[in-house]
Protein backbone atom coordinates (compact mmCIF):
# COMPACT_ATOMS: atom_id res chain seq x y z
CA UNK A 1 0.00 0.00 0.00
CA UNK A 2 1.26 3.49 -0.82
CA UNK A 3 2.66 5.53 1.64
CA UNK A 4 1.20 9.09 2.85
CA UNK A 5 3.54 11.80 4.11
CA UNK A 6 3.50 14.79 5.34
CA UNK A 7 5.85 17.50 6.98
CA UNK A 8 4.94 20.08 10.04
CA UNK A 9 7.05 22.82 12.22
CA UNK A 10 7.19 22.89 15.90
CA UNK A 11 8.20 26.39 17.38
CA UNK A 12 10.42 25.83 20.78
CA UNK A 13 10.99 29.28 22.25
CA UNK A 14 12.77 30.94 19.32
CA UNK A 15 13.88 27.88 17.47
CA UNK A 16 11.23 26.45 14.87
CA UNK A 17 11.45 22.60 14.18
CA UNK A 18 10.52 20.93 11.16
CA UNK A 19 9.13 17.04 11.66
CA UNK A 20 8.40 14.87 8.68
CA UNK A 21 5.72 12.31 9.01
CA UNK A 22 5.05 9.15 6.69
CA UNK A 23 2.71 6.14 7.03
CA UNK A 24 0.16 4.37 5.20
CA UNK A 25 -3.03 3.93 5.31
CA UNK A 26 -4.65 0.46 7.76
CA UNK A 27 -6.90 -2.31 6.48
CA UNK A 28 -9.56 -2.36 8.47
CA UNK A 29 -8.73 -5.61 10.42
CA UNK A 30 -5.56 -3.84 11.14
CA UNK A 31 -7.46 -0.70 12.29
CA UNK A 32 -9.71 -3.34 14.89
CA UNK A 33 -6.41 -4.50 16.64
CA UNK A 34 -5.11 -1.18 17.03
CA UNK A 35 -8.64 -0.22 18.33
CA UNK A 36 -8.52 -2.78 20.73
CA UNK A 37 -4.93 -2.28 21.51
CA UNK A 38 -5.47 1.67 22.29
CA UNK A 39 -8.86 0.80 24.37
CA UNK A 40 -6.97 -1.49 26.63
CA UNK A 41 -4.23 1.27 26.78
CA UNK A 42 -6.72 3.77 27.74
CA UNK A 43 -8.44 1.44 30.15
CA UNK A 44 -4.67 0.54 32.12
CA UNK A 45 -4.60 4.53 32.61
CA UNK A 46 -8.02 5.08 33.75
CA UNK A 47 -7.48 2.24 36.21
CA UNK A 48 -3.86 3.92 37.01
CA UNK A 49 -6.02 6.98 37.62
CA UNK A 50 -8.87 5.56 39.41
CA UNK A 51 -5.85 3.87 42.07
CA UNK A 52 -4.45 7.23 42.75
CA UNK A 53 -7.78 8.96 43.32
CA UNK A 54 -8.56 5.99 45.71
CA UNK A 55 -4.97 6.41 47.19
CA UNK A 56 -5.96 10.35 47.48
CA UNK A 57 -9.37 9.24 49.16
CA UNK A 58 -7.98 7.23 51.79
CA UNK A 59 -5.08 9.77 52.69
CA UNK A 60 -7.71 12.60 53.20
CA UNK A 61 -10.10 9.85 55.20
CA UNK A 62 -6.81 8.81 57.23
CA UNK A 63 -5.87 12.12 58.11
CA UNK A 64 -10.01 12.97 59.06
CA UNK A 65 -10.02 10.17 61.69
CA UNK A 66 -6.51 11.11 62.98
CA UNK A 67 -7.93 14.84 63.41
CA UNK A 68 -11.31 13.25 65.18
CA UNK A 69 -9.29 11.11 67.21
CA UNK A 70 -7.06 14.00 68.25
CA UNK A 71 -10.04 16.21 69.17
CA UNK A 72 -11.66 13.26 70.94
CA UNK A 73 -8.99 12.43 72.84
CA UNK A 74 -7.60 15.87 73.72
CA UNK A 75 -10.85 17.86 74.55
CA UNK A 76 -10.94 15.36 77.69
CA UNK A 77 -7.40 15.29 78.49
CA UNK A 78 -6.80 19.51 78.06
CA UNK A 79 -9.91 19.86 80.30
CA UNK A 80 -8.99 17.35 82.87
CA UNK A 81 -5.36 19.55 84.13
CA UNK A 82 -6.95 23.26 83.15
CA UNK A 83 -10.36 22.07 85.55
CA UNK A 84 -8.09 21.53 88.17
CA UNK A 85 -5.49 24.27 87.81
CA UNK A 86 -8.51 26.71 87.66
CA UNK A 87 -10.39 25.22 91.11
CA UNK A 88 -7.15 25.32 92.83
CA UNK A 89 -6.27 28.75 92.10
CA UNK A 90 -9.87 30.14 92.00
CA UNK A 91 -10.10 28.82 95.60
CA UNK A 92 -6.65 30.22 96.49
CA UNK A 93 -8.20 33.95 95.71
CA UNK A 94 -11.39 33.91 97.09
CA UNK A 95 -11.51 36.50 99.78
CA UNK A 96 -13.89 34.85 101.62
CA UNK A 97 -11.39 31.87 102.52
CA UNK A 98 -8.62 31.36 104.40
CA UNK A 99 -6.11 28.44 103.83
CA UNK A 100 -3.97 27.54 106.34
CA UNK A 101 0.11 26.91 105.11
CA UNK A 102 -1.34 23.32 104.58
CA UNK A 103 -3.86 24.00 102.66
CA UNK A 104 -2.52 26.56 100.39
CA UNK A 105 0.64 23.87 100.06
CA UNK A 106 -2.01 21.53 98.92
CA UNK A 107 -3.71 23.84 96.37
CA UNK A 108 -0.34 24.74 94.93
CA UNK A 109 0.53 20.93 94.45
CA UNK A 110 -2.41 20.47 92.49
CA UNK A 111 -1.53 23.45 89.90
CA UNK A 112 1.90 21.97 89.70
CA UNK A 113 0.49 18.53 89.06
CA UNK A 114 -1.88 19.79 86.22
CA UNK A 115 0.62 22.19 84.72
CA UNK A 116 3.00 19.13 84.65
CA UNK A 117 0.26 16.99 83.21
CA UNK A 118 -0.54 19.85 80.01
CA UNK A 119 3.20 19.73 79.70
CA UNK A 120 3.49 16.09 78.94
CA UNK A 121 0.55 15.82 76.92
CA UNK A 122 1.94 18.85 75.09
CA UNK A 123 5.37 17.42 74.70
CA UNK A 124 4.16 14.12 73.23
CA UNK A 125 1.88 15.78 70.93
CA UNK A 126 4.45 17.93 69.22
CA UNK A 127 7.19 15.00 69.53
CA UNK A 128 4.13 13.26 67.35
CA UNK A 129 4.35 16.21 64.95
CA UNK A 130 7.76 16.14 64.61
CA UNK A 131 7.88 12.18 63.89
CA UNK A 132 4.88 12.83 61.43
CA UNK A 133 7.05 15.76 59.65
CA UNK A 134 9.97 13.96 59.52
CA UNK A 135 12.50 16.38 61.50
CA UNK A 136 13.95 14.00 63.90
CA UNK A 137 17.10 14.05 63.46
CA UNK A 138 19.27 11.95 66.28
CA UNK A 139 22.77 12.63 67.39
CA UNK A 140 24.12 9.27 68.39
CA UNK A 141 26.66 8.66 71.05
CA UNK A 142 27.65 6.46 73.77
CA UNK A 143 24.71 6.75 76.53
CA UNK A 144 25.08 5.23 79.38
CA UNK A 145 21.31 3.45 80.54
CA UNK A 146 21.98 4.15 84.71
CA UNK A 147 21.97 8.53 83.85
CA UNK A 148 19.34 7.84 81.02
CA UNK A 149 16.78 6.18 83.44
CA UNK A 150 17.62 8.77 86.15
CA UNK A 151 16.86 11.59 84.06
CA UNK A 152 13.88 9.46 83.11
CA UNK A 153 12.43 9.44 86.44
CA UNK A 154 13.11 13.01 87.43
CA UNK A 155 10.84 13.73 84.00
CA UNK A 156 8.37 11.98 85.55
CA UNK A 157 5.55 14.10 86.51
CA UNK A 158 5.72 14.89 89.96
CA UNK A 159 1.79 14.00 90.73
CA UNK A 160 2.34 10.55 89.41
CA UNK A 161 1.51 8.09 92.03
CA UNK A 162 4.15 4.92 92.47
CA UNK A 163 7.49 6.67 92.02
CA UNK A 164 8.90 4.92 94.87
CA UNK A 165 8.12 1.17 93.06
CA UNK A 166 10.67 2.00 90.61
CA UNK A 167 13.15 -0.81 90.60
CA UNK A 168 16.59 0.09 88.48
CA UNK A 169 18.86 -2.67 87.47
CA UNK A 170 20.86 -1.57 84.69
CA UNK A 171 24.17 -2.09 85.72
CA UNK A 172 27.42 -0.17 83.84
CA UNK A 173 25.63 -0.65 80.48
CA UNK A 174 26.05 1.59 77.56
CA UNK A 175 23.37 2.10 74.15
CA UNK A 176 24.40 3.55 70.80
CA UNK A 177 21.98 6.88 71.54
CA UNK A 178 20.69 10.45 71.32
CA UNK A 179 20.09 10.47 74.77
CA UNK A 180 16.99 13.30 74.83
CA UNK A 181 15.05 11.09 72.84
CA UNK A 182 16.32 8.44 74.78
CA UNK A 183 15.15 9.59 78.16
CA UNK A 184 11.64 10.91 75.92
CA UNK A 185 11.17 7.29 75.14
CA UNK A 186 11.67 5.97 78.99
CA UNK A 187 9.78 8.47 80.38
CA UNK A 188 6.99 7.55 78.23
CA UNK A 189 7.34 3.69 78.72
CA UNK A 190 7.80 3.78 82.35
CA UNK A 191 4.77 6.53 83.07
CA UNK A 192 2.84 4.16 81.71
CA UNK A 193 3.80 1.34 83.00
CA UNK A 194 3.07 3.23 86.86
CA UNK A 195 -0.33 4.38 85.32
CA UNK A 196 -1.06 0.99 84.35
CA UNK A 197 0.33 -1.09 87.03
CA UNK A 198 -0.99 1.12 90.03
CA UNK A 199 -0.33 -1.68 92.87
CA UNK A 200 2.76 -3.44 91.91
CA UNK A 201 6.45 -2.57 90.95
CA UNK A 202 7.96 -1.42 87.78
CA UNK A 203 11.48 -2.85 86.94
CA UNK A 204 13.98 -1.54 84.40
CA UNK A 205 16.85 -3.67 83.82
CA UNK A 206 19.13 -4.27 80.77
CA UNK A 207 20.99 -6.97 79.28
CA UNK A 208 23.47 -7.56 75.99
CA UNK A 209 22.94 -9.52 73.44
CA UNK A 210 25.64 -9.77 70.81
CA UNK A 211 26.21 -6.05 69.52
CA UNK A 212 22.85 -5.34 70.70
CA UNK A 213 21.59 -4.13 73.91
CA UNK A 214 17.96 -5.08 75.31
CA UNK A 215 16.07 -2.64 77.90
CA UNK A 216 13.05 -4.20 79.35
CA UNK A 217 10.54 -2.08 81.51
CA UNK A 218 8.74 -4.70 83.33
CA UNK A 219 5.48 -4.05 85.40
CA UNK A 220 2.78 -6.70 87.06
CA UNK A 221 -0.14 -4.99 85.87
CA UNK A 222 -3.04 -5.94 83.86
CA UNK A 223 -0.95 -6.71 80.80
CA UNK A 224 -3.10 -6.74 77.43
CA UNK A 225 -4.90 -9.35 75.48
CA UNK A 226 -3.07 -11.81 73.21
CA UNK A 227 -2.31 -10.40 69.76
CA UNK A 228 -3.11 -7.16 71.15
CA UNK A 229 0.37 -6.04 71.90
CA UNK A 230 1.47 -4.32 68.26
CA UNK A 231 -1.40 -2.31 68.68
CA UNK A 232 -0.06 -0.73 71.37
CA UNK A 233 2.41 1.39 69.61
CA UNK A 234 -0.31 3.34 67.50
CA UNK A 235 -1.48 6.38 68.13
CA UNK A 236 -4.18 7.16 70.23
CA UNK A 237 -4.41 3.69 72.20
CA UNK A 238 -4.95 2.98 75.70
CA UNK A 239 -4.22 -0.26 77.88
CA UNK A 240 -7.75 0.85 78.99
CA UNK A 241 -10.42 3.56 79.82
CA UNK A 242 -9.74 4.14 83.30
CA UNK A 243 -11.04 7.37 85.18
CA UNK A 244 -7.17 8.10 86.06
CA UNK A 245 -5.43 7.74 83.07
CA UNK A 246 -4.17 11.04 81.22
CA UNK A 247 -2.79 11.78 78.02
CA UNK A 248 -4.46 10.85 75.07
CA UNK A 249 -1.68 7.89 74.04
CA UNK A 250 0.85 9.26 72.07
CA UNK A 251 2.83 8.23 74.91
CA UNK A 252 3.68 4.69 73.52
CA UNK A 253 3.26 5.64 70.14
CA UNK A 254 6.18 8.44 70.28
CA UNK A 255 8.39 5.75 71.77
CA UNK A 256 8.24 4.15 68.96
CA UNK A 257 9.04 6.50 66.53
CA UNK A 258 12.17 7.97 68.73
CA UNK A 259 13.38 3.94 69.04
CA UNK A 260 12.80 3.56 65.23
CA UNK A 261 14.69 6.80 64.25
CA UNK A 262 17.76 6.05 66.70
CA UNK A 263 17.87 2.48 64.95
CA UNK A 264 16.33 0.38 67.38
CA UNK A 265 13.06 -1.30 67.88
CA UNK A 266 10.47 -1.17 70.40
CA UNK A 267 7.84 -4.48 71.22
CA UNK A 268 5.87 -5.57 74.05
CA UNK A 269 5.26 -8.98 75.72
CA UNK A 270 3.69 -10.65 78.39
CA UNK A 271 5.16 -10.26 81.99
CA UNK A 272 5.59 -13.99 83.31
CA UNK A 273 3.08 -14.00 85.91
CA UNK A 274 1.35 -11.27 85.15
CA UNK A 275 1.46 -7.95 83.59
CA UNK A 276 3.28 -6.64 80.50
CA UNK A 277 7.09 -5.97 79.58
CA UNK A 278 8.08 -3.46 76.83
CA UNK A 279 11.54 -4.13 75.35
CA UNK A 280 13.81 -1.22 73.70
CA UNK A 281 16.50 -3.34 71.41
CA UNK A 282 19.07 -0.36 70.60
CA UNK A 283 22.82 -0.72 69.11
CA UNK A 284 25.49 -1.37 72.25
CA UNK A 285 28.05 0.66 72.55
CA UNK A 286 31.27 -0.16 73.06
CA UNK A 287 32.99 2.89 74.12
CA UNK A 288 34.48 2.76 77.95
CA UNK A 289 33.21 5.10 80.59
CA UNK A 290 35.58 7.56 81.80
Amino acid sequence: MDADSADTAIEVGDDEFWLLLSGRSLPARDRRVLGAVARQAAGLVRQRELTEEAGRAQAIASADELRRSLLSAVSHDLRTPLAGAKAAVSSLRADDVGFSPEDTAELLATVEESIDQLTGLVGNLLDSSRLAAGVVRPELRAVYLDEAVHRAIVGIPRGTTGLDRIKVDVGDTAVLADLGLLERVLVNVIDNALRYAPDGLVRVNAGRVGDRTLVNVVDEGPGVARGAEAGLFAPFQRLGDHDNTTGVGLGLSVARGFVEAMGGTITATDTPGGGLTVVLDLAAATEDRP
